[in-house]
């Protein structure tokens, strides 16, 4: 365990896997060296907002985005690492002077996969905001970057984007007032980064309060965890957008109110966050451990769990080192687990 202060929320791991960045609901990105045996803090970088929750490295390795605000804060990767100065080179916001308050509800944060677009779940607006991100850089956040936003379900969070980079999987914790289940939706990156207000195209039930959501690496299986149904599920990535209704695959019942996710080996592995966040009675957060394969085969899936700390929120594997990076937010430690000895 790695200690963190500040409730450690998202975290993210570069490619090499020498460096990890955790945003900090205080406000601060925590700089974590895992050049050596033990990743330690070298650094923290304070963010202009006030809290700090999901974070993404772009796929060329050099901009950290942190949902931040309405929208999100972009680091230097480069000088975060050498720890130089203007780290921090500017800030989206889908919000004006006179904007209410739900859209100071950015949560999670993915990149398009050519680094042009950053999509921004604003869990209290209900949306996804779209900005450009080469506008922004290129005038120096001088120019709005927003593109638009994607209207969704009550509560959206959790987005995945597809390995062929045309789809983005996304939660909302609630469809509508008129129900209890929320919704895994489908939405179409070209039609969103043009026209976002008209690029979903389909949503279905995903059991209550569905959370985060994770892509195989063929791109034919969503992963999906419902927090309040103790659930994880698994939904086929063709099906929901031509058959949505029957898309499910799987429904493996896991540890109390998961959160995170993550796959290994090529897939056949995923790792689930339970986080035990309302601290149900005679119940512990752990790392529930599953065979995705029995799991789609509607055999016994779980094989195993890993201890964890207080609340653990979200999952980076650092592939170079065969190990996961857990932020564990109540007990304020970033969870370093070995995956070399998984079965």
């Amino acid at each position: 365990m790695v200690s963190v202060t500040g409730h450690p929320f998202g975290v993210a791991s570069t490619a090499d896997g020498e460096w990890s960045f955790v945003s900090k609901l205080s406000g601060e990105v925590a700089v974590i060296a895992d050049r050596g045996r033990e990743p330690r803090v070298v650094q923290e970088i304070a963010l202009p907002g006030d809290t700090l929750l999901g974070d993404a490295l772009t796929h060329d390795g050099r901009y950290l985005v942190v949902a931040d605000g309405s929208g999100a804060a972009i680091l230097s990767v480069s000088r975060a690492e050498r720890g130089g100065p203007h780290t921090v080179l500017g800030q989206l916001s889908a919000s004006g002077p006179s904007s209410n308050f739900a859209l100071q509800s950015a949560i999670e944060v993915a990149t398009s996969p050519d680094d042009r677009f950053v999509f921004v779940s604003l869990e209290s607006a209900n949306e996804i905001a779209v900005f450009n991100i080469r506008r922004a850089l290129a005038s120096g956040f001088h120019r709005s970057a927003l593109v638009g936003t994607i209207p969704l379900g009550l509560g959206v969070v959790g987005m995945a984007i597809s390995p062929d980079g045309n789809w983005l999987y996304a939660t909302s914790e609630v469809a509508s007032t008129q129900t209890r289940h929320g919704t895994i939706s489908v939405i179409n990156i070209r039609r969103a980064e043009t026209r976002p207000r008209h690029s979903v195209v389909a949503s279905v039930a995903a059991g209550c309060d569905p959370v985060r959501t994770a892509v195989s690496p063929d791109g034919k299986v969503v992963w999906v965890t419902a927090r309040e149904s103790n659930s994880l599920l698994a939904f086929s990535a063709s099906r929901l957008r031509t058959d949505p209704q029957h898309a499910l695959l799987a429904n493996v019942r896991v540890g109390t109110a998961p959160v995170g996710l993550a796959l290994l080996r090529d897939g056949a592995r995923i790792v689930v966050a339970d986080s035990n966040r309302f601290a149900a009675p005679g119940q512990s957060a752990e790392l529930t451990v599953i065979d995705t394969r029995a799991a789609l085969a509607h055999k016994s899936a779980v094989i195993g769990a890993i201890p964890a700390g207080t609340f653990p929120r979200e999952i980076s594997v650092d592939v170079s080192h065969k190990r996961l990076l857990v932020t564990n937010f109540g007990s304020n430690q970033l969870e370093v687990v070995d995956t070399s000895h998984l079965p």
